[in-house]
């Protein structure tokens, strides 16, 4: 019998909200993760992709997860992985420094023998590059193989990718496909396959409203996929519909109604009634202890094309307009390296060039212009059908972001095409904030370059 956490998406280093405490929940998370692999002593932790949220992460997230994969080897457990479009770097993958340090092993076409189980591995590839792919794995002679890829596979919702032609085109036959992109969680079959998404060990954005977790497979005479459910921060999701002649009061006694102390809430106003201010409710709602508090009234978008914009966060409202112009994926790029603040302004120039030029060795399609309105990328998560490149968007949407991947089932190392990073700038290390809300200037940004 062979026992594996499946697991993915954890987005380690992503200060959602512009929060250092909301950085810190997601490192918390994926140190549940390590927590349960080493007192259930499972036989391998398997990460679906999405290890890190930006393929620049802090130096202080990639310290905290050398420490936490230091315990997982300590514990005698492996941590296979695949690269996703998140974390994905043109110049070598960070799963690739964690296995020089022996902390980790990048799965590819070669099988990775853990008990009598034969493990693969599949690169987050973009769907313009997927037509030169060719499914072919090395045989083995263990009693399963199961293959973990990244990327959006049918018959989930959102999907851009054929399991069926993985599977059919594959040299090696599956019993089992892990995979980790989309962050719901959900169990299939194809062509008597079990096929299965972890979903992510926190909520990316707003769209995540079911509880995170990760998946418990046992495959023995047969295979067993089991449910188990982290212990995350609370989202409160509220909707408030307002009748003729109602207003913020009303809006107030609905929330009244609900504990948000240390929580993330967020509020939707739908309906008729009087105009209300999104500012005023999100700071009721901080003054009664929420985390976070995120307001959108949606009658603004049912009843004209103006957006009712929340000025409690200018960001949000740049990113917004930003989304509304229809631009090219390379030209969203360059606006987040621009506008994200952690580009010091002597380097911009340097590295708008490189990304620009990474883009057009990748995908010449990421320079052309989405329509008007609309997000651009081939690949969504988590309820989100379109890219959404910006910090709302995520919130909004779901994750987002396309970055290439490998040339075949192992993967060579490919192009980024989307961070879809929120911003922020400090957390995740051996000496991790706490909540803390102040930004840390002294903490730096790492590439694969520096090694």
């Amino acid at each position: 019998m062979t026992r594996v956490i499946h697991t993915g998406d954890t987005h380690l280093g992503y200060a959602q909200y512009h929060s250092q405490t909301r950085r810190a929940d997601f490192r918390d998370a994926f140190e549940q993760v390590i927590d349960d692999a080493v007192d259930a002593g499972v036989d391998a932790v398997v990460h679906a992709g999405d290890l890190f949220d930006d393929r620049r992460p802090e130096l202080s997230d990639l310290l905290g997860t050398i420490r936490l994969l230091r315990r997982l080897r300590t514990a005698g457990i492996p941590f296979l992985a695949v690269v996703g479009n998140h974390e994905s770097t043109r110049s070598g993958q960070w799963l690739d420094l964690f296995e020089d340090l022996e902390l980790a092993e990048r799965l590819g076409s070669e099988p990775r023998a853990v008990g009598e189980v034969a493990f693969y591995g599949l690169d987050h590839v973009p769907k313009s590059r997927r037509a030169e792919l060719e499914y072919d794995f090395d045989p083995h002679g263990a009693d399963h193989a199961v293959v973990v890829a990244h990327g959006l596979f049918t018959p989930f919702a959102h999907a851009d990718w054929e399991t069926g032609t993985v599977l059919e085109e594959s040299t090696v036959d599956f019993d089992a496909v892990l995979l980790g992109d989309n962050h719901e969680p959900g169990i299939e079959t194809v062509d008597d396959t079990w096929v299965t998404y972890c979903g992510s060990t926190e909520r990316a954005s707003a769209a995540e409203e079911t509880p995170r977790g990760y998946n418990l497979v046992t495959l023995d005479d047969g295979i067993d996929i089991r449910r188990r459910t982290l212990d995350t921060r609370p989202f409160v999701f509220v909707t408030v519909s307002l009748g003729a002649g109602e207003g913020a009061e009303r809006v107030h006694e609905q929330l009244r109604q609900h504990d948000v102390t240390d929580a993330v809430a967020v509020v939707e106003i739908t309906g008729e009634g009087e105009p209300v201010a999104p500012a005023t409710i999100e700071e009721s709602l901080t003054d009664r202890g929420a985390l976070v508090a995120r307001v959108t009234d949606r009658r603004d978008r049912e009843a004209d094309v103006d957006l009712d914009v929340s000025f409690a966060d200018p960001d949000d409202a740049v990113a917004e307009r930003v989304h509304d112009l229809g631009l090219s994926r390379a030209a969203l790029d360059v606006d987040e390296t621009i506008r994200a603040g952690r580009t010091p302004d002597s380097n911009v120039r340097e590295t708008v060039e490189s990304r620009v030029a990474e883009r057009l060795d990748g995908d010449r399609a990421a320079f052309r212009a989405a329509a008007e309105g609309q997000a651009t990328g081939d690949s969504a998560a988590s309820g989100a059908g379109d890219e959404a490149e910006g910090e709302s968007e995520r919130e909004d949407s779901g994750e987002s972001g396309e970055n290439s991947g490998s040339d075949g089932p192992g993967g060579s190392d490919g192009t980024s095409e989307g961070d879809g990073s929120g911003s922020g700038d400090g957390g995740g290390s051996d000496t991790d904030v706490d909540g803390e809300e102040a930004s840390h200037a002294a903490d730096t940004q790492v590439t694969m370059e520096d090694f």
